[in-house]
């Protein structure tokens, strides 16, 4: 599969303990970032993930600040649509900078990696309250077990890696310090 030779090469697949923005643990992560650093490989894994996604004849991309930002752009580039970015300057998303989404545009969501889907459906929701219409959600990797969307789900890699509840979290058990390496607080 592309996109895991990517994430590899990158060394984007880390191993450790690591505390996910979804406030969950995980021996796993994911960190898209350093794949997307390299902007060839950044192009190669928007025009995959644009493929899973150019029959749903959307108008705009919409991404999460920060993870979702570089792959939208590459996703917009590949289907030659504007490509935003929502954005959490205190408590609840929105878009800022000028970014707005037209009553009545076809919007797809893209993010780097869905595992609850959090910032995905707070863009979802600024997007309707925009009056756009989410037709569907697209991400490089998803690691959950359903949809969380009421939406399509397209994604390039599912990978189920152990999540723990951090009561009940083994690594904790075993006193392995946890990293926070994602962008949300």
């Amino acid at each position: 599969m592309r996109i895991v030779e990517l994430l590899e090469k990158s060394k984007a697949l880390l191993e450790g303990h690591f505390i996910l923005s979804s406030g969950l643990h995980s021996p796993n992560y994911l960190q898209c970032a350093l794949m997307l650093q390299y902007p060839w490989m950044a192009e190669e894994a928007g025009a995959l993930l644009a493929k899973e996604l150019k029959d749903f004849k959307a108008d705009l991309v919409a991404s999460p600040a920060l993870g979702g930002i570089v792959i939208g752009q590459e996703v917009g580039r590949a289907l030659k649509l504007r490509a935003i970015f929502g954005e959490r300057p205190e408590l609840k998303m929105v878009f800022r900078r000028g970014f707005e989404v037209k009553e009545g545009e076809r919007v797809i969501v893209v993010e780097d990696v869905v595992t609850t889907g959090k910032s995905t459906k707070e863009i979802i929701e600024i997007v309707k309250e925009a009056k756009g219409i989410p037709v569907a959600v697209g991400c490089l990797v998803f690691r959950g077990k359903e949809n969380p969307f009421d939406l399509p789900l397209k994604y390039l890699w599912k990978v189920e890696f152990p999540i723990y509840n951090p009561e009940v979290c083994p690594l904790c058990q075993k006193g392995i310090p946890p990293v926070k390496p994602g962008s949300r607080k």
